[in-house]
């Protein structure tokens, strides 16, 4: 790349070992590649104290740095850093922001020349943009530095340098970037650039999972059950069927020359049911056999009263998850994806137009999505519409709960002689996950005797505590 010149230009094919060796340091190429961007604002610090009252730079110092820009390091180590520039495909420009993103996460003392100030003004330079901390002057990087960087000031070439921050860039869509502006500050060009959390984790060779936090409130779930231990019935099995086959060949169906086009590449299901009978342990097999992480979202989190924000809330959920391979799971989905109501208030016309940013960002999600409630009939027809399949998850029946009875209590712990749990299956309508908290409290009142016999006393005060919790009235 050229000093006064943004023409793209993609890095020389080397050699690339994509075996990652442990005994290489995985940050010999980003330290390798800092110092190259530390050596750049040395010369562009000496530029711009070069630089004549009429604005004209030396040729020495211009030369000086279109030769260091144009011989950017080769990426040929096997370290991660440097896979991920082979594998996206990385050019200059785009690799300059991403070093001017990290370099205060790594070593602040990288971007320091570029807080000097001006003998001639005594003041920093405005061109170099970035937000100087008052407290140890760190230099913060923000657009109009990126700006900079990569056209050299020419005005001609902003346009350009622009596009490469854009939102449909790979910089932003693949989460490598993030730009945000701070309390304060209100021009767009004062955005300053920093890594995402995923990015960071990528070059340090780590697998990302995002920290639960107000930017992305979900939570991954896992489970320790197999298949074997989920107790349905046979229509709800062969439904769930056509979701495994779905995520094991979508990718055979999707390059597929004429499917392919035809074909959306997403999976949106909805698993309804009364509470406890396996809507949430099913999301996570499904993830659990495919090898998919699993994330559920905690919609009290995302919905507000506010205007404007269960969209932004909904957008960084999409945004973080739009590249990755996971399995979107939405919990008691109807406070999200209900029923939009008439038009009677501004208020209403806003939350059906967040509606319909949900159905447009749920029909592009690639991956799968899986909606749960236990109401079906509160669910809006238009994500209705949208489902590939729609899976029913009953209250077990009496057969069926004995199953559930016996599969969940340890074999470990015997019951009492008077306990029979056919009668107990027949007489009390409860849930699998009712079951389960149900044997919980009658191990802890065993373990508590210092025993491990289950009693029939606690069995039945077990069983009225999670009546009463449901509402159910106990004689």
């Amino acid at each position: 790349m050229n000093y006064n010149n943004t023409e793209e230009k993609t890095f020389q094919d080397t050699q690339f070992n994509d075996r990652i060796n442990t005994e290489i340091n995985p940050f010999e190429a980003i330290e390798r590649d800092l110092d190259w961007l530390n050596d750049l604002c040395k010369l562009i610090i000496s530029d711009l104290l070069e630089r004549t009252d009429q604005n004209i730079s030396s040729k020495t110092s211009k030369e000086l740095i279109n030769e260091h820009l144009n011989n950017p390091p080769l990426s040929n180590t096997a370290c991660p850093y440097d896979h991920f520039l082979k594998k996206t495909k990385i050019i200059n420009e785009e690799r300059i922001a991403i070093l001017l993103a990290i370099a205060p996460y790594f070593s602040s003392i990288i971007l320091s020349p570029l807080s000097n100030t001006n003998p001639g003004t005594n003041l920093t330079f405005p061109h170099l943009g970035g937000i100087i901390n008052s407290n140890n002057k760190e230099f913060i990087p923000t657009i109009d530095t990126f700006r900079f960087f990569t056209t050299g000031g020419k005005i001609q070439n902003t346009l350009y340098s622009d596009h490469l921050l854009k939102r449909d860039n790979k910089l932003l869509q693949l989460n490598i970037l993030r730009l945000w502006i701070p309390n304060g500050e209100t021009m767009w060009n004062k955005q300053v650039i920093q890594p995402t959390e995923e990015f960071l984790a990528i070059i340090k060779g780590e697998k990302y999972e995002p920290n639960y936090n107000s930017n992305f409130p979900a939570s991954k779930i896992n489970t320790k059950l197999e298949w074997e231990d989920l107790i349905l019935p046979y229509d709800t099995k062969q439904e769930l069927s056509e979701i495994s086959i779905w995520l094991n060949y979508h990718k055979e169906i999707l390059s597929h020359p004429k499917l392919g086009r035809i074909i959306k590449p997403g999976f949106r299901c909805l698993f309804y049911g009364p509470p406890g009978t396996g809507k949430t342990l099913t999301a996570s097999l499904l993830g659990k056999t495919t090898g998919l992480d699993v994330y559920r979202i905690d919609l009290s989190m995302i919905v507000s009263k506010w205007v404007g924000e269960t969209e932004k809330n909904l957008k960084g959920i999409f945004d973080q998850a739009q590249n990755k391979n996971w399995i979107l799971f939405f919990d008691e989905a109807d406070s999200l994806f209900g029923k939009r109501t008439n038009t009677k208030s501004s208020n209403d016309r806003y939350a059906n137009q967040e509606v319909a940013y949900l159905l447009q960002r749920i029909e592009d999600f690639p991956g799968l999505i899986v909606l749960a409630t236990n109401m079906k009939d509160n669910i809006d027809e238009a994500f209705s519409r949208r489902f590939q399949s729609m899976v029913y998850f009953p209250n077990p029946d009496a057969d069926t709960r004995y199953i559930l009875w016996e599969k969940s209590l340890p074999s470990d712990f015997p019951l009492e002689k008077s306990i029979d749990l056919y009668e107990i299956a027949d007489e009390y309508e409860v849930s699998g996950g009712i079951i389960i908290n149900i044997v919980r409290y009658c191990v802890l009142m065993a373990l508590n005797r210092g025993g491990k016999m289950i009693y029939e006393e606690d069995l039945e005060i077990g069983i009225m505590k999670e009546l009463k919790k449901g509402g159910k009235i106990v004689g």
